[in-house]
Formats: C-alpha cells, sequence, structure tokens
C-alpha cells in the first residue's frame, strides 16, 4: 500500500477508543519484524525513524527500507520522524518522502517551541505530511528522575489547548508520568492529567516513554484518550534477547543471518503482543479509509 499519513490513522483510532503503536526502528531487522507483526495483526502501524537511527543508517537508506515495506504490506503504514530537533532535519525527512514529522520543542520556552513548531507545519503541508508537537517533558531514566521531578515537567492543561491552536499541529505529544528509557515497566501514568488535558484538546494524544509503562496503566492510558503509543526501548531489548540466545546456541556459526533473524523474531513478537495491548490489531481498514 502506499504511504497512511499520521493524521490518516490516528483519526479512527481517537474516535473508535484505541491506539496506534509507533515502532522505532535502525536497521532491516527492525523495519522487517515490525510489518511481520502488523500484517499478521492485521494493524496500521506507525514506524519511526529517529536522529540517531537516521544518522546509524543513513536517511536514503532507512527511507528505503520503510518505503518498500510499506509497499509490500496489506496494512497502512507511517513513515515518520520521532524527535526531530533540527529544522533542516525536518525539510530533508520531507524532501525523502516521511508522511509524518514530529518537531520536538518541549525543552525550549513555550513561545519558542509554539514558534517553532507552527513552522514545521506549515512546511509539512506543502508536502501534504502531518506534524506531531510536543508539550511537557519526558525525562531520561538515565538520569533518575525523583517523583517529583517527573511531576514538575508534566503537560498543563491550559498550555496545551493554546498550544494546539497555535501551532495547528495534527496530534501532541504529552507528558503525564512516562520515563524514556526503562529498563522495566514500572510506571503508571497520571490519568488525572491526561484526562485534563484531553478535555481541552481535542487532537489524537501521543505517549513516549511507553516501554516503562505498566501494562495496566497503558490500557487506562488508552482508555483516557491516547491515540498514539510509542515504543523504542522495548524492542531494543527483544531485539538484543533473539540475538544474544541464538548467538550462544550456536557460537561457532561464521554467517550472522540467523542471528539476526532470531532477533527480527523477537522484534515481530514484541510489536504483536503491544498491538493487542493497545487494541489496534484488526483495525487495518478502519485505518485505509480515506480522511
Amino acid at each position: 500500500m502506499p504511504l497512511a499519513t499520521l493524521k490518516q490513522v490516528l483519526g479512527p483510532a481517537q474516535s473508535s477508543g484505541y491506539a496506534v503503536g509507533a515502532f522505532n526502528a535502525s536497521n532491516l531487522e527492525f523495519v522487517q519484524g515490525i510489518v511481520q507483526a502488523a500484517v499478521a495483526e492485521n494493524a496500521p502501524v506507525i514506524i519511526q525513524a529517529s536522529q540517531g537511527a537516521i544518522r546509524h543508517a543513513g536517511l536514503e537508506l532507512i527511507t528505503e527500507i520503510i518505503r518498500t515495506a510499506a509497499r509490500t504490506a496489506p496494512v497502512p503504514v507511517v513513515m515518520h520522524l520521532d524527535h526531530g530537533r533540527d529544522l533542516e532535519l525536518v525539510r530533508a525527512c520531507l524532501d525523502a518522502g516521511f508522511t509524518s514529522v514530529m518537531f520536538d520543542g518541549s525543552a525550549l520556552p513555550f513561545e519558542e517551541n509554539a514558534r517553532l513548531t507552527a513552522e514545521v507545519v506549515r512546511l509539512a503541508r506543502g508536502f501534504g505530511a502531518s506534524v506531531e508537537g510536543e508539550l511537557g517533558r519526558v525525562p531520561q531514566a538515565s538520569k533518575s528522575p525523583s517523583a517529583e521531578e517527573v511531576a514538575a515537567l508534566m503537560t498543563d492543561p491550559d498550555d496545551a489547548a493554546r498550544f494546539a491552536a497555535e501551532t495547528g499541529i495534527d496530534a501532541l505529544a504529552v507528558a503525564v508520568g512516562s520515563v524514556h528509557q526503562m529498563g522495566s515497566q514500572q510506571a503508571r501514568l497520571d490519568l488525572h492529567r491526561l484526562e485534563a488535558v484531553r478535555r481541552r484538546v481535542r487532537l489524537p494524544l501521543v505517549l513516549h516513554g511507553s516501554s516503562g509503562v505498566s501494562e495496566e496503566s497503558l490500557r487506562e492510558g488508552v482508555r483516557a484518550g491516547l491515540a498514539k503509543v510509542n515504543f523504542a526501548t522495548a524492542l531494543n531489548v527483544a531485539f538484543k534477547k533473539g540475538f544474544l540466545e541464538a548467538v550462544r546456541e550456536e557460537p561457532d556459526r561464521l554467517d550472522p543471518r540467523p542471528y539476526l533473524a532470531r532477533a527480527r523474531e523477537e522484534v515481530s513478537a514484541a510489536v504483536a503482543h503491544r498491538m493487542r495491548l493497545l487494541g489496534c490489531s484488526g483495525k487495518a481498514a478502519e485505518a485505509s479509509a480515506p480522511v
């Protein structure tokens, strides 16, 4: 199928009460595993490339891998830039054919974040692409944030309403208790905060740092209004697990492809599990309908 836009897949999710999984990919096996799961689950999917992944694989190569995988898949696939902080990179991704970009100005003062995000929206409209913005900050686990620090960085509902109105974004990433790069699922979402944002903002809401959130809390978050849920660390853990298990079983093998195949299967299983958790399994037809 042709690549879908973020707006195309999140509209039905928001109206029907499920969330679409957004999965970060940095190489061929990640993309294959993600698409394999989406096809098996008959689910729409968002494949994300971060700035780090683009540096690793190269923009042209990662773009063509995702585009080719989407073309051969019978489900909607969105190609999305995750955490773009560089306007030049945002433009390069749009030029390359990304159907969705995130501008992350969350570390900036409100006015500058809103101004730059609105500029990205104007740019993306010329490409027919969607834009995700972020307000509030999701901290990094490596900095060991306290509960008070996490709470202090959460999205203010009134600011969120103003930000959405001033920028014209298609989706809003919010900070409601998750933490980036957590190795275990211990975080719980502030549902009252999420519901307060939901009442003020009609856009699809996005959760980053989802790998460290408990499954029960993720389900509650989807019921409270999340429409896009991002996973990166969980896939990295799955890939590493599969690769190392294969190496331990056949340590003398010189051909790395069986190791990579096992890693790909672990990624696929992790993606499929989260698609079922978010409720997007079986929703490919909904997300394929014209906006």
